[in-house]
């Protein structure tokens, strides 16, 4: 048997730089510092480069050699496409990209999710993200993601969820007060009988107890559903019947609100914690041949711009502030400093959905 012969050399800057008969630190400058080079040398490097199909220095090992890449990563708790038809995300990432794009920033999308039908390792993504420090938005404290965050020790800002750990700086609204303070609002109408429609993420579909959420990780949805319950114990009630979905989307909120209503009908508000859930629990509400607020109050949570068309009354968070925040943070973030936590303000905005029960 004859023996293997090497395949052909993978163009570089070294083969460009032997085809040429110069150093390759002369390759180097041609494509980092031109004007160290002759008109001649150069167009003669460029030419042998383009024959050898080479493209150029690796800019991410450039960037290295540096010591940053001028990237953030940004972790999301669901698949990428919510990050653009979620209004609530798209108004964070628009405060955080703002506030990137002035430092001179990109941002990388992570998604803690993984992709369908791809076996992976949890936390593959993270780990082989070429970024200077992360972004955590929304995510669940028990995700193999954060995790792999936390090992790589990079400068990193959670928003939202989890609760603050060390290391990292914190930014997000008191969640738990501001569903509290709705809930007080909705008890002073007169309302006692009120159900609670929320999405967990974590794949389950249907009724759920108070207990088990207050026993999950700590998140946005466990804060909001304990500040109902909160209200509600301070005027005796502790039945607080909540319908649970893995995804924040309208369609969710419609069929949690048929659900809920099917179980309990006597109910005479409904809580969807989070705005696009609510707008879809509207609809449902209305299907059945329900009149809002009348037969039924529907609040939401968050107060996105579809909320003021729909007269949904909701809990403002300033949404756009919160990711030009968490860029704001990233960005002074010093080495060996004292974490930080910035809660944002929130207050129940009160439209046409809320009313107080019908007598009887």
């Amino acid at each position: 048997m004859s023996p293997r012969r090497p395949g052909p050399s993978r163009p570089s800057l070294a083969t460009v730089a032997r085809a040429v008969g110069v150093s390759a630190a002369t390759v180097s400058n041609a494509y980092n510092r031109p004007e160290r080079l002759s008109a001649g040398l150069l167009q003669q490097i460029r030419t042998e480069a383009q024959r050898q199909g080479y493209a150029g220095p690796d800019p991410v090992a450039a960037q290295l050699s540096r010591g940053r890449t001028d990237t953030l990563g940004l972790l999301l708790t669901a698949r990428l496409p919510a990050a653009f038809s979620d209004p609530g995300a798209v108004a964070f990432l628009e405060g955080l990209s703002t506030g990137c794009h002035g430092a001179g920033l990109n941002l990388l999308l992570i998604s803690s999710e993984p992709v369908a039908g791809r076996a992976q390792v949890p936390g593959r993504a993270v780990s082989n993200a070429v970024v200077d420090g992360f972004v955590v938005y929304s995510v669940r404290e028990d995700d193999p993601s954060l995790r792999q965050i936390r090992d790589r020790q990079l400068p990193t800002v959670v928003v939202d969820s989890p609760a603050p750990f060390p290391g990292a700086d914190w930014v997000g609204p008191d969640d738990r007060a501001g569903a509290r303070q709705l809930a007080e609002d909705l008890v002073a109408m007169g309302h006692r009988r009120i159900g609670v429609i929320t999405a967990g993420g974590g794949g389950y579909s249907g009724p759920v107890g108070l207990a088990r959420v207050a026993a999950d990780p700590v998140g946005v949805h466990h804060r909001r559903v304990l500040g109902i319950a909160d209200a509600l114990a301070e005027v005796g009630v502790t039945d607080l019947p909540i319908e649970e979905r893995p995804v924040n989307s309208a369609a969710a909120g419609a069929d949690a609100l048929h659900a809920l209503l099917t179980r309990c009908p006597e109910l005479t508000a409904v809580c969807a914690l989070m705005d696009v859930m609510a707008l879809g629990a509207l609809d449902a509400a209305r299907a059945r041949g329900l009149h809002v607020p009348s037969d039924l109050t529907v609040t939401g949570y968050d107060d996105i711009p579809q909320a003021a068309t729909a007269g949904l009354s909701t809990v403002h968070q300033p949404l756009q502030d919160k990711g030009r925040v968490a860029a704001e943070l990233w960005l002074s973030h010093r080495p060996g400093g004292e974490d930080r936590r910035r809660v944002l303000p929130t207050h129940v905005v009160v439209r046409g959905s809320s009313g107080p029960p019908q007598a009887g």
